[in-house]
């Protein structure tokens, strides 16, 4: 037997493993990880589709619209001389700072579909793209869970500086004569090239946006169940007590690894977990770090808008591993440098829980607030570029 035919029936043995334990635990925790699809399905209701829809239907529409193009014009020099990618890609990296997860892998995928860029530049902007958005690390992960708005700005600051240190790095990605092998050619619009009515635009925009909200949802309330069977059969306890051991010297109980290993799968269950854990600076560093990692949930989510493209998925994931232990490193300094008290910010937590437990409507009505900033001023670049 030839080794990729022994490596494919290990995966298939493993797979089949995988899916008897989970039918397993559906059966056996019925009432558990039905209050765990729960808690998934008012995560996406409540935080989700509110903060994600806005951006993902105003992507498609800078897209659409040729707007994105133009306004890529005034970023061509940065985005070209740092990431090694066109300037039209900036609208990727910036509507993923905005938006948050996956809002940026969603519209890198799109340039690439569209023919904005290559193969290649779609898998460097992929790299470092897909970021947390200011919302959630500010209001929800700062000033709630920690109750310390300094704790939120420290961990955006890491987030992004680490960001943008792994899109230099991945300049380098496939530099060689095997790039331009490997990639199509870019494709730009000509001026005879009619432009979409906007009503048509609009709706092909808002449907596969709600399309892709639908698969973001799905993928959150699976892994909040799958997340839930792995604590109630005692896989990650057994897990964080081996890695507690392994890590004997940063003297890490085993209560915190179980939230760290938690958030490694999903992101805001392990995080909400790991302020409880009365750490400190060790929670600010775990934090950092899934932050950066962005949770096995998310990849999943990206890898759906990925699996028809074309894409390779190995940039991704090792931009993310990097981001993660970057994250971590330029938190723990920072946290050095910039010294600050949580346990003395927890006043803070009451006044700010409602950043946390706001109604749908109202994150609904600041996204698309956001958006509508967002595209005035995109409108307004590509005049500008017009008439020069």
């Amino acid at each position: 037997m030839t080794r990729p035919a022994f490596r494919s029936r290990i995966m298939r043995i493993l797979f089949l493993l995988s899916l008897a334990f989970f039918a397993y635990g559906l059966l056996r925790y019925t009432k558990d990880t039905s209050s765990a699809a729960v808690e998934g399905l008012s995560l996406c209701a409540r935080v989700l589709i509110p903060s994600l829809f806005p951006f993902m239907v105003v992507s498609s529409l800078a897209l659409g619209s040729g707007i994105a193009e133009s306004a890529g014009r005034l970023f061509e020099v940065p985005m070209t001389k740092l990431f090694r990618v066109p300037g039209v890609c900036a609208t990727a990296f910036i509507l993923g700072l905005i938006g948050g997860y996956p809002v940026g892998a969603y519209n890198a995928v799109m340039l690439y579909n569209s023919g904005a860029c290559t193969k290649t530049q779609a898998e460097r902007l992929l790299a470092f793209c897909n970021n947390c958005g200011p919302a959630f690390i500010l209001g929800v992960v700062g000033a709630s869970m920690f109750g310390c708005t300094a704790a939120g700005v420290l961990l955006y600051c890491a987030h992004i500086l680490s960001s943008v240190m792994i899109g230099l790095l991945f300049r380098f990605y496939r530099g060689g004569k095997t790039a331009a092998a490997s990639s199509r050619p870019v494709q730009t619009k000509t001026e005879g090239t009619p432009v979409p009515s906007y009503p048509s635009l609009i709706t092909r925009s808002v449907k596969s946006s709600a399309r892709s909200v639908i698969n973001v949802c799905a993928y959150v309330v699976f892994f909040s169940v799958a997340v839930k069977l792995l604590h109630l059969t005692g896989v990650i306890p057994a897990l964080a007590r081996l890695l507690t051991a392994l890590l004997r010297p940063f003297d890490l109980p085993a209560a915190f690894m179980e939230k760290l290993i938690s958030g490694i799968f999903e992101l805001t269950g392990g995080i909400y977990g790991i302020t409880g854990t009365g750490q400190g600076l060790k929670s600010i560093t775990a934090a950092a770090f899934m932050l950066g990692w962005a949770g096995l949930s998310v990849h999943f989510q990206v890898l759906d808008f990925m699996c028809d493209s074309g894409l390779s998925p190995r940039p991704y994931i090792i931009g993310k591993m990097l981001h993660g232990g970057l994250s971590a490193v330029l938190a723990y300094i920072g946290a050095h440098l910039i010294p600050f008290d949580i346990e003395t910010s927890k006043m803070l937590n009451g006044q700010m829980n409602a950043i946390y437990n706001c109604s749908g409507g109202r994150l609904f009505a600041n996204a698309l607030l956001c958006c509508l900033l967002l595209w005035v001023c995109l409108r307004l670049l590509s005049k500008i570029f017009a008439r020069k």
